[in-house]
């Protein structure tokens, strides 16, 4: 009998490929990234060399054509090693996504097809007063001139100024709240559209995250996607997708932080034996192990529902978000312990990796609301 949990060959040749090219091309400068702030231009670079960068793009835009789950698994992999780099292919699909969902043959290509090249694609949703509830958003789009004139802001914008497309939601019809958003594609040549200042952030430092303003950004009628109302809801459909992208990032920081560790502990000697030998620190790493494989079981399941558009992703995605991510921020803060002193320093990765992960549980839906997505969507 076949194994039904083993995946095809072409997964973990995949899987062998991008880990590779994260151990000689992105994991050498990680460190650095990380403690002076700057985009990883290697790993852009190396990732886009690769066609991996927006593997999730048609093969008739260019791109790869990469299913849900090998998406996920360039993600974990990137991430291993250097959680800001994951966020490259993340954030490509999550502000293309949109553009994949409603977007007609001709604005598919007009974008998707740069995209493939290397131009960023990211998600304007949030606001400083729109988080959790995205619905209160301020940000409004004003028909003029046979198009649209958008005036606002967004908060907390992934790869933000690197991005050369923006998806912004933004309300057309205040009066009839969420069904009074709509979706637009932005250029970063826009005329009105400018950025803030770089946010200083406890990880991800790697990851420009910057405030989007639009200033009467004039908008051509064909840079709406979909229908004028819709907005709202492809934005939570969306996220029913990409949600799962956060899992697999959570899954990767976990495990490059349990390889740390458990490589330290079997080199680390304490009282003459390694510290591996010790029953307390055999625990911790078991813990680790076991959340892990669960961790990547949930995920790789909602992936493959992501793929197929299956009723009860939405359940499933949440619960990959919420758990994986818990899991990384567990998985983290043990393995620093495991290292003791050297651990809470920067000459290993295990503080980065701690840092990181703490944002996976709060970007993309915080895991409280992940819980009130997955209670509203409970399985029969």
């Amino acid at each position: 009998m076949e194994s039904l949990f083993t995946l095809p060959s072409e997964y973990h040749a995949l899987r062998e490929s991008v880990r590779a090219l994260a151990d000689s091309k992105i994991a050498p400068a990680a460190r650095e990234v990380d403690e002076v702030a700057r985009y990883p231009r290697e790993a852009a670079d190396a990732l886009q060399g690769a066609g991996l960068a927006a593997a999730h793009v048609p093969e008739e835009f260019g791109g790869e054509g990469a299913d849900a789950l090998a998406v996920v698994i360039i993600i974990e992999e990137v991430a291993r090693v250097c959680g800001a780099s994951s966020l490259i292919p993340a954030v490509n699909k999550l502000g293309s996504l949109p553009l994949i969902l409603a977007g007609n043959s001709e604005q598919k290509k007009r974008w998707l097809t740069p995209l493939a090249q290397g131009k960023g694609f990211s998600y304007c949703l949030s606001e400083s007063e729109a988080g959790s509830d995205a619905a209160a958003m301020r940000t409004k789009a004003v028909a003029k001139d046979g198009g649209w004139l958008l005036n606002g802001s967004k908060k907390w914008i992934s790869n933000a100024g690197e991005s050369e497309f923006y998806t912004v939601l933004a309300s057309t019809d205040p009066a009839k709240g969420a069904k009074g958003i709509s979706a637009f594609v932005v250029e970063k040549s826009d005329k009105g559209l400018s950025f803030g200042a770089h946010e200083k952030k406890m990880g991800f430092r790697g990851s420009p995250t910057r405030e989007v303003y639009f200033d009467d950004v004039h908008l051509p009628a064909d840079r709406m996607l979909g229908e004028e109302g819709t907005g709202f809801a492809l934005a939570m459909k969306t996220l029913d997708h990409t949600r799962i992208t956060i899992a697999a990032q959570a899954l990767g920081i976990a495990q490059g932080a349990f390889e740390v560790a458990s490589e330290y502990a079997r080199q680390r000697r304490q009282f003459g034996n390694a510290i591996f030998d010790f029953q307390a620190i055999q625990f911790m790493l078991a813990d680790m192990a076991m959340k892990i494989e669960a961790a990547r079981g949930l995920t790789y399941a909602a992936a493959v529902k992501s793929e197929n558009s299956e009723e009860d992703l939405t359940f499933f995605s949440a619960a990959s978000k919420c758990y994986a991510t818990d899991v990384a921020m567990e998985v983290t803060t043990n393995a620093v312990q495991v290292l003791g002193g050297y651990g809470y320093v920067s000459d290993y990765p295990v503080e980065r990796m701690m840092r990181d992960a703490k944002l996976t549980q709060i970007y993309e839906g915080t895991n409280q609301v992940q819980r009130i997505v997955m209670a509203r969507n409970l399985p029969n």
